[in-house]
């Protein structure tokens, strides 16, 4: 079968990435010699199919696969480190020449963070009091906490980027209110061709309706010791930020794929699948494997062909395969006609593994491959899922609850949904 894509005219060839470390390189070409191993062990096991199979021979097939997802994890792990960068308490901002405004901008934030330093170590509220007063901001009391400083919001921001997968791909906004209305265009006004003294109709007036995304309140609770605090070596913002990026990416990135939208972003898979010959706004589009619960037999790549060419081609050249690491590791043994295998691993350490020369990104909160399973999701996700962020991360310290640590209760508001029904395109394993 000839697996030509040639509306895919964007080289998706992952970026070089600065900063790469010599044991990200390290653990990148331990795996590329364990893919070749897996490639020569499957060859030879589809080989042997068309004589008598061998046992043996699936399951070292098998013990391979799963050595390189382990393998994967630890490329992953060592990428997520390597892309913590450190806070920098001091920085100026502005770029004005004669220095007053980088001056007041520097101070201010200096200000902050030394007040919320304060705060996080000792209890002491009043500095924080005095600037959330002079900013106006609004539940500055100790009963709502206090805002981080910009640096560490930011931080978060991009920890999350880099460990949520939905958020990696998708739009993301910044908004000040509790909700975010995106208008859409439901009928178009009236358009047609006429000669130059031809008599024009009045055409129709468009009918616009709009899509709203609340922002839900996500909230992480990390605990620290007296002494961690006492320890002047130790950076606040840091520890706060690494403590809570996991919860948030966790909690954010199930909410993102399966959320049903009540207390939390809704997720793609959570709105209505229709088959998509039968399409229409307001549901996603799927295509059936053709068997219940798993790939057929004969040409089962067939489906991932049907997937990529059942969106437009406008979304199709920036398409993303999202799906979870047990149903890449099937797909991983597929090969087209000429015998070269579909997936392909990263060309080079931090960057991501393709499918078909498309990027694939593992989200394991998608389902495994089972009947009637919307197991595999293809799409331009940065048209097709919007992810809003309410600007501001409060921490509120709680030294009384859990004696003798201290909690700090943290909290960020953030609300998802799909903006672009055209745009994400699912596989469901059923017959039809």
């Amino acid at each position: 079968m000839d697996i030509d894509i040639q509306d895919h005219i964007q080289d998706h060839a992952p970026e070089h990435k600065a900063g790469i470390s010599s044991a990200q390189r390290g653990e990148h070409d331990a795996f590329m010699q364990m893919f070749e191993e897996f490639k020569s062990s499957n060859d030879e096991r589809l080989a042997s199919l068309g004589r008598r199979g061998d046992v043996l021979l699936d399951e070292k097939v098998d013990r391979i696969n799963s050595a390189l997802d382990a393998q994967m994890k630890r490329i992953d792990d060592l990428a997520l480190k390597n892309a913590r960068p450190l806070l920098e308490g001091n920085r100026l901002e502005g770029n004005r020449r004669d220095g007053t405004r980088a001056r007041t901008a520097g101070s201010a934030a200096r200000e902050h963070k030394s007040a919320f330093d304060a705060y996080v170590r000792g209890g002491e509220s009043a500095g924080l009091k005095a600037i959330e007063t002079k900013a106006l901001s609004s539940g500055s009391d100790a009963d709502g906490g206090y805002l981080v400083p910009d640096e560490l919001e930011h931080e978060i921001g991009q920890r999350l980027a880099a460990i949520s997968p939905i958020r990696a791909i998708s739009m993301v906004r910044e908004i000040s209110g509790g909700v975010y209305k995106k208008p859409f265009m439901t009928a178009g006004p009236a358009t047609g061709w006429v000669g130059e003294t031809d008599a024009r109709t009045q055409t129709t007036s468009p009918t616009l309706d709009a899509l709203s995304f609340p922002a839900m309140e996500l909230y992480a609770m990390p605990a620290a010791t007296a002494t961690l605090l006492d320890d002047s070596a130790v950076n606040i913002d840091e520890w706060i930020a690494s403590e809570v990026e996991l919860t948030f990416a966790v909690q954010e990135g199930a909410a993102f794929v399966n959320g049903d939208g009540t207390n939390k972003p809704k997720g793609f898979l959570n709105y209505t699948a229709v088959a998509n010959a039968s399409w229409t706004w307001g549901n996603l589009g799927y295509i059936a494997s053709g068997s219940a619960g798993a790939f057929p037999a004969s040409n089962p790549s067939d489906v991932l062909i049907d997937l990529i060419y059942a969106l437009k081609a406008g979304y199709r050249q920036n398409g993303t395969f999202v799906m979870n690491r047990k149903t890449q590791a099937a797909i991983r043994k597929f090969k087209d006609s000429g015998g070269d295998y579909l997936w392909q691993p990263p060309t080079q350490a931090g960057g991501r593994a393709s499918l078909m020369t498309f990027p694939l990104i593992e989200a394991e909160d998608m389902p495994d491959v089972a009947a009637n399973s919307l197991s595999i999701a293809f799409g331009d996700f940065r048209r097709g899922y919007l992810i809003v962020d309410r600007l501001g991360v409060r921490v509120l310290r709680d030294p009384y609850s859990a004696k003798p640590y201290v909690l700090f209760y943290t909290t960020k508001r953030v609300g998802g949904g799909v903006q672009d029904f055209e745009a994400i395109k699912l596989v469901k394993f059923a017959a039809s």
